[in-house]
């Protein structure tokens, strides 16, 4: 039980961690939070910093999420514990420990979490976001459809229930954190990636 709660609290750490001011460290000290879109994820670090510097950014997110929930797979429980360290990675993205519990919207991260636990309702998920881009060019509309469509797909698949609600819980946090993006599509004012 003990070593659960580390796993859990190390997830949340691991979540935490900031790739994308890090790295906006690394290429000359922009700051994310009053630049661009005021994100501090992969696509405002791309269009500020350039593609390698967003790239990175999306490979840190992504990787910190997945080692989160490997941890917990090999302590050895089929769902339950990887599923509450999926959360709690998507959590620490959002509200970081080191950066005054102001983060990201976790889409890179919940990428990872959902890699080695719903795998191919993530691929539903991501053929979803590349449609909603190629077609209409809003990264925020593609995040949150997909975000949307993965817990839809693990539920009509029959994935453990643990692991169902951990997505439904990680697509409404996704959801809240991209109210502003929601609010400026409705306007008409939110970018385009290209």
């Amino acid at each position: 039980m003990f070593t659960d709660l580390a796993l859990i609290i190390l997830a949340y750490l691991l979540g935490s961690l900031s790739f994308g001011l890090l790295i906006a460290r690394v290429y000359g000290g922009a700051d994310l939070r009053r630049s661009g879109s005021g994100n501090i994820g992969a696509t405002n670090v791309a269009r500020l910093l350039g593609k390698t510097a967003g790239i990175l950014t999306l490979f840190g997110d992504v990787a910190k999420g997945l080692v989160a929930v490997l941890l917990a797979q090999a302590w050895g429980h089929a769902s339950m514990l990887p599923a509450v360290a999926a959360l709690a990675a998507v959590l620490g993205d959002m509200f970081p420990l080191y950066y005054g519990f102001r983060g990201g919207k976790a889409v890179a991260t919940a990428l990872g979490v959902f890699l080695p636990t719903l795998t191919l309702p993530l691929l539903g998920g991501l053929l979803v976001w590349l449609v909603v881009v190629a077609v209409w060019r809003y990264v925020s509309a593609g995040s949150m459809l997909a975000a949307l469509v993965v817990p839809l797909l693990a539920a009509l698949w029959s994935y453990p229930l643990p692991l169902v609600l951990a997505a439904v819980l990680i697509a409404l946090l996704v959801l809240y954190k991209h109210r502003e993006n929601l609010h400026r599509l409705r306007q008409g004012r939110e970018a385009k990636c290209f």
